[in-house]
């Protein structure tokens, strides 16, 4: 999956791009949780695509590959807290900008998955879609995904019933039945509407 974009830039004397994603803005517990990715100039790394589109041991062995072929990964969350305190967007926001701080390399430019970040002005470009089309955004999305799953599947043991382990914190019927049942953890996210609902009981 070679990008257009990534050549374009590295063509511009551009050396390192960091490719961001993020994942986790839907569940209803848990951190949104994002990724940086710098890869060196012209890398495309097999097996790699959008995470949606991989299947979980695809996912596991590609991140494999990422980690050890990348010149550099920023890891940056923003916990649940946070996400309720500033809103889902800015905390994904927050994420991202932990991300970048994180990397061992300063960045020439930044990718982004979906629209800008207002704190990295101008030395971004944004990618509706970008985990599908750009080659670093979708490491970035890969590296997200099982970070943040192996998070939940952390989080499971310690918070049994919820089926973390699987739904990730999404709000699957099981998940919804379990906070009406057992009432919310500190990890749900209190702004939003189910868990709300829950706290009404």
């Amino acid at each position: 999956m070679a990008s257009a974009l990534e050549a374009e830039l590295h063509d511009r004397g551009l050396r390192y791009l960091a490719g961001i994603d993020e994942v986790g803005r839907g569940p209803l517990a848990g951190p949104v949780l994002a990724v940086a990715v710098i890869l060196p100039p012209g890398l495309v790394i097999e097996g790699v695509d959008d995470s949606k589109r991989l299947t979980p041991r695809a996912r596991e062995a590609a991140a494999r590959e990422i980690e050890r072929s990348a010149l550099a990964v920023g890891i940056g969350a923003a916990s649940p807290r946070e996400i309720d305190q500033l809103n889902i967007l800015r905390a994904t926001h927050l994420a991202m900008e932990r991300a970048v701080r994180r990397l061992t390399i300063e960045p020439d430019h930044l990718l982004v998955d979906g629209l800008p970040v207002p704190a990295f002005g101008e030395r971004q470009t944004a990618v509706v879609g970008g985990d599908a089309e750009v080659h670093t955004i979708a490491c970035a999305s890969i590296i997200a995904k099982v970070t943040r799953d192996r998070i939940m599947r952390g989080l499971a043991s310690r918070y049994p019933g919820y089926g973390w382990e699987s739904n990730v914190g999404y709000g699957t019927r099981a998940h919804l039945e379990a906070l009406e049942r057992l009432g919310p953890t500190p990890h749900h996210r209190r702004s939003f509407a189910p868990v709300q609902l829950s706290l009404q009981f």
